[in-house]
């Protein structure tokens, strides 16, 4: 497999558990062990489309038991006699390999042949961020002999960008020090925050500047949130900021 993988550094590393569990666009060559009328791959297609039911492989890195994944959208691209080209955005956790067995089980077999990543969460194949470890390595050349680091800024972006399909909550100065220690957020310390957002939903944490201090869970829905001056808003599961950054104000 080739495409997009988002990778870490620093304290950014914890980000990646977010990551992990955001949707992904695959765009897939898939080869038929027989010929099929495009009407009836299309009809197929659509059955795998939405809410669907997937054992993952053998080799594979979760518990194999049969489970509920969603496809959210399912494109033939082209078709050339039984080479299929199509792109499929789906739940973290969906076995490409293993959609293109199932659906080749309803139109007398199909196997993988190519398979890339074209978007990991925010992070998508034609933003401009994708670079390979060469692009990388030049970078650091630059960055290291000749102070340039125009090109590693480029490639390396702020933790901030891996929270952008993340819905936000904005805490006030006066609470993010306490959320650097490990604090949960009380609802006194909200500034403002996203409509939307359900209890027990991921959201990130956020400063006025736009700075990210962590990610968590909210306790409350944000219309509890906005009515209530007491209670708890959300828990924080990993802290990004360091502390003192907003020291307290004695």
């Amino acid at each position: 497999m080739t495409g997009v993988l988002p990778i870490a550094i620093g304290r950014a590393t914890r980000i990646v558990q977010l990551l992990l569990t955001a949707g992904k666009e695959y765009v897939c060559l898939m080869h038929l062990h027989k010929d099929v009328e495009e009407q009836r791959l299309r009809q197929v297609i659509a059955e795998f489309t939405g809410k669907i039911k997937q054992l993952p492989p053998v080799r594979s890195s979760v518990k194999r038991q049969l489970r509920e994944r969603t496809v959210y959208y399912f494109e033939l691209l082209e078709i050339d006699g039984k080479d299929v080209l199509f792109k499929v955005g789906t739940q973290a956790g969906t076995y490409i390999r293993k959609l293109v067995s199932d659906i080749g089980g309803k139109v007398g077999g199909a196997h993988m042949v190519e398979l890339r990543r074209t978007k990991a969460g925010p992070f998508s194949e034609g933003d401009g961020t994708l670079a390979t470890l060469q692009d990388l390595a030049d970078a650091y050349y630059y960055y290291r002999n000749e102070g340039n680091d125009k090109y590693t800024r480029k490639i390396i972006l702020p933790v901030e960008t891996a929270v952008s399909h993340v819905p936000k909550i904005w805490v006030t100065d006066s609470a993010v020090e306490s959320l650097c220690h490990g604090a949960p957020l009380h609802m006194p310390g909200v500034a403002k925050l996203e409509s939307g957002i359900k209890k027990g939903d991921r959201i990130a944490i956020m400063t006025l500047k736009e700075e990210l201090v962590a990610y968590g869970t909210a306790a409350e829905d944000s219309e509890k949130i906005l009515k209530d001056e007491k209670g708890l808003a959300a828990k924080a599961e990993a802290v990004f900021m360091k502390e003192g950054t907003y020291p307290r104000i004695s």
